[in-house]
């Protein structure tokens, strides 16, 4: 208060003498001068600070986490736990004349555990880690970045040497802001100065000092790293960390589910088959959702049917208080209906839940499920892909005669299949280069897509149009129709999936 308080008065004094007459334009000077050093040693006192921001807020040395604990990424588990094994075994590693690694670069997709791993690795080679981001590094005082650099790794060494540990972790989370390519700020070298001193600390690693350093590093953003950090001798080990497959959703959501009240009736392994492209991260948060849900029902268990809302409420969001009118009502049934007609005729036991009850931005949805993940598709599951997203505008063109802006959505989807098939030579143009194809072309390959499979929907639609209409009719009372009524409903109970 009394710094506000000086300033203040000395501001009135450089006004009262201004409007006096009195040439102020010494102490102008003074106050640029003053506000300089001020800045210059804000900077400072904020590399100072790093020291507690970094070393203490994860609870260095303490972490509790551990590999046991996180399901559904064996594969980078099994990579981190080879690459650990110098620290773990330093002695034997020595032996087999290893050179330790330096650093390890976690990347792939928000959500998927890249932190959590982290904080394993550093509980599994019982090392004190110290953890930051990519954005506490940069500033727009010129050397602080350089600075809180060399604090990270001094407080490192320094907490390991005081807890008498003989390793020490360094995790930088979001190190694209730090680590990104050179030469993009050309306005503002701090970017610049900042890699490059991270850079410096990463070549003077020594792994016969007394305290041995890894840095760990997490990205969504791999690209936009500078190839002097990724190269052999920095971050000499890249892992992947992707989203899981049925499997591994299946163990995430066995983790999860420890401790929670779940019902006899759960069946976790129809959640999994039911989330696919859910991360680490959109499960946990499902199973909370779920328990949410028990709660205001006023419920003590969690139940199945807390699990399937909780799904779409992951997707989707809440769900609205609006209500469309009756008749528009009557349309989005008739079209997530098709949707799910299509889908059931190619691909039998693929739809989970139909609903039209509006969450988000959806005023009905669709959802999926199927046996396996795919990581490879053939051209007939893309086209059936086309068919049973156009099949929802195709089944209100057959019951009212007119589409409507509900499937905006479902053809931009479309449209990028149709783009993947020809880029990938699964098209009647055959193998090309989408760049070089003369627009006129590319124009009417893509409509011929589009157009064979609409009339593909249409022929199914059209043998299922009584079914439609009733299911419709039974879908707009109950709001809701999950995929094995649905199946009882159609005619085809009993079917499953076939491989595409």
């Amino acid at each position: 208060m009394a710094k506000e308080i000086g300033i203040g008065v000395a501001l009135a004094g450089v006004v009262f003498l201004a409007a006096s007459g009195y040439d102020i334009t010494l102490f102008l000077l003074l106050a640029i001068f003053g506000a300089a050093v001020w800045f210059i040693r804000s900077g400072a006192q904020l590399g100072k600070r790093f020291q507690i921001i970094g070393g203490n807020k994860q609870d260095q040395g303490n972490t509790k986490v551990s590999f046991e604990g996180i399901g559904g990424q064996e594969v980078a588990k099994r990579e981190l736990l080879e690459a650990l094994e110098f620290i773990v075994d330093s002695e034997r590693s020595r032996k087999l004349g290893i050179r330790p690694l330096r650093g390890i670069l976690l990347t792939g997709p928000p959500g998927t555990g890249k932190t959590l791993l982290a904080k394993a690795a550093a509980n599994h080679t019982k090392s004190v880690f110290v953890a930051s981001s990519g954005s506490e590094f940069i500033e727009m005082y010129a050397g602080v970045g350089a600075q809180r650099v060399r604090q990270l790794f001094s407080t490192a060494r320094s907490s390991a040497l005081r807890e008498g540990r003989d390793s020490a972790m360094i995790f930088i989370d979001e190190i694209e802001v730090l680590g990104g390519k050179r030469g993009r700020h050309s306005s503002h070298l701090e970017y610049d100065q900042t890699l490059n001193q991270l850079l410096v600390e990463m070549d003077g690693i020594n792994p016969y000092d007394d305290v041995r350093l890894l840095v760990m590093a997490a990205t969504n953003r791999a690209d936009l790293l500078d190839p002097a950090l990724t190269r052999p001798g920095r971050f000499d080990r890249i892992v992947r960390v992707d989203l899981p497959d049925r499997q591994g959703r299946l163990h995430i959501l066995e983790i999860h589910s420890k401790g929670k009240p779940f019902e006899d009736n759960v069946d976790l392994d129809e959640i999994a088959r039911d989330t696919l492209g859910f991360s680490g991260a959109h499960l946990e948060n499902l199973v909370n959702e779920a328990a949410i849900l028990s709660m205001r029902k006023g419920k003590t268990t969690i139940g199945q049917d807390e699990l399937r809302e909780a799904i779409d409420k992951v997707i989707m969001g809440e769900r609205l208080d609006r209500r469309p009118t009756e008749e528009e009502m009557n349309r989005i049934a008739h079209h997530e209906v098709g949707h799910g007609v299509v889908s059931e005729v190619l691909r039998p036991g693929s739809v989970s839940t139909i609903t039209v009850m509006s969450r988000g931005q959806a005023l009905g949805y669709t959802r999926h499920s199927q046996e396996e993940d795919y990581h490879l598709y053939t051209c007939s599951y893309l086209e059936e892909q086309i068919a049973i997203l156009l099949a929802g505008s195709v089944a209100e063109e057959l019951v009212f005669g007119s589409k409507s802006t509900g499937s905006s959505n479902d053809f931009e989807q479309a449209l990028e299949i149709s783009r993947k098939l020809i880029s990938t030579g699964m098209s009647e143009a055959g193998i090309v280069s989408v760049d070089e194809l003369p627009k006129q072309i590319y124009y009417e390959t893509v409509s011929s897509i589009l157009k064979a499979q609409e009339q593909r929907a249409g022929m199914i639609l059209e043998s299922k149009l009584s079914v439609l209409k009733e299911i419709s009719a039974h879908i707009i009372e109950t709001e809701r129709i999950e995929g094995e009524d649905f199946r009882r409903m159609l005619g085809t109970e009993g079917t499953c999936m076939k491989a595409s």
